[in-house]
């Protein structure tokens, strides 16, 4: 059973305090039921205060939960899914101490501001989401005013900052850790075949600084548009250059990377050249692609959402969404955090913590700045499905890495 954990004890008084959450870890056996847990508190403990309406639990810690149920389209199934999986981990974990307001933002940056005002009148001490980058900010504006910290599910980096965190799947970590991972197997110089679309201008930054940071090269970079006829000169001019190439780093999905693989020989492209992408690569249909046979992307080891998934599927009788898990793991951290800091529990000292938390998708940290960095695996394509080519670290160096 995955359990969420702060990685290194915080504050001055080192000694006392890790005898303190030493015996709060042995209380945050989150599945075990250890029995006589519940004893090790001092005393009996005050009674529940009334469950609201749409609040789930009924610790003393509120904390509130903004999705956006009510809009059109996938954005409310996917946010049920989020709200089962939050759910799902209250339940699985060990006396928590806190009662889930889950609020409805609507899916609108207007929704996301009044869901938060709300929150924080019913006494929320942390928001976690919303789910939409223009609802991030939204929601932000009043929780930074009133000095609440926020974890958002957006992968728009841009939404982050001091005290609104991200705890998503960001494309500048996948390309960091794939491109780093190409300059440790000997890859100097890059081609890059890039959508022309805001997530290729945010992955063309990071490749470009990526590849910098390690020395390396880039020897030719195209934008294409997002149709299957404009692409094709984009595909030539790169298929020439990528004669002087070891990589070819291409971040978009399906569709466009087969097209690509696909017209590189007709380009002129006459050696195999290692492709790159980013985790939009986990897709079947380029695990089918003979070309794309061998291509490195950044993901999270699957392992982890793979018993998270099957957990799931058991209790609700349907498959998660992708996004699932950063509901899970935002609540499970929110309840550890309660568990083992006190009163420091929502500072950002304790949620900047540089050794980081554990996760289902393994290991991750806030930066101050808000954005996260998470430890992510180097995925192999094959005709099979994407093999762990170079394991997610377990934890993060000192450095930074």
């Amino acid at each position: 059973m995955s359990r969420m954990w702060p990685r290194k004890v915080l504050g001055s008084a080192r000694v006392r305090r890790w005898a303190v959450m030493a015996a709060a870890g042995l209380l945050l056996a989150a599945c075990a039921g250890m029995p006589g847990a519940d004893y090790l508190g001092m005393g009996s403990p005050p009674p529940p205060p009334p469950a609201q309406p749409n609040a789930v639990g009924t610790g003393q810690v509120k904390v509130a939960l903004l999705l956006p149920l009510s809009a059109q389209g996938n954005a409310g199934p996917t946010a049920l899914s989020l709200r089962n999986a939050a759910e799902m981990a209250l339940a699985e974990f060990n006396n928590p101490d806190i009662q889930l307001l889950v609020k409805d933002d609507g899916g609108s940056a207007a929704g996301a501001q009044q869901a938060a005002s709300q929150a924080l009148a019913d006494g929320a001490e942390i928001i976690l989401g919303p789910l939409f980058a223009q609802s991030v900010s939204a929601a932000g504006q009043v929780a930074r005013q009133r000095g609440v910290p926020l974890i958002a599910f957006s992968t728009d980096a841009s939404v982050a900052a001091p005290g609104v965190h991200l705890l998503s799947f960001l494309p500048e970590t996948e390309v960091d850790r794939v491109i780093g991972y190409a300059l440790q197997q000997g890859k100097r110089s890059f081609a890059a075949l890039i959508p022309d679309n805001a997530y290729g201008t945010v992955t063309q930054a990071a490749f470009q600084q990526a590849v910098a940071r390690g020395g390396g090269r880039v020897v030719a970079m195209e934008r294409y548009p997002l149709d299957r006829a404009g692409m094709q000169e984009p595909i030539r001019r790169v298929a020439q250059a990528a004669a002087q190439a070891d990589a070819i780093f291409i971040p978009d999905g399906a569709d466009s990377v087969v097209t690509a693989v696909q017209g590189f020989p007709a380009g002129g492209l006459k050696k195999r050249v290692q492709l790159i992408g980013t985790g939009l690569w986990d897709d079947p249909r380029i695990f089918a692609e003979p070309g794309a046979q061998g291509a490195w992307f950044a993901a999270p080891d699957p392992a982890g959402f793979r018993g998270f998934s099957g957990r799931y599927r058991t209790r609700y009788g349907q498959d998660p969404v992708r996004p699932a898990t950063l509901a899970y793991d935002a609540v499970s951290l929110v309840a550890a955090l309660v568990k083992t800091q006190g009163p420091a529990r929502f500072a950002e000292e304790t949620l900047t913590n540089s050794s980081g938390f554990a996760g289902i998708d393994g290991v991750f940290r806030f930066r101050p700045d808000g954005t996260n960095q998470r430890g992510l695996a180097v995925m192999r394509v094959t005709p099979t499905g994407a093999q762990v080519a170079n394991p997610a670290p377990k934890a993060f160096s000192a450095s930074g890495t």
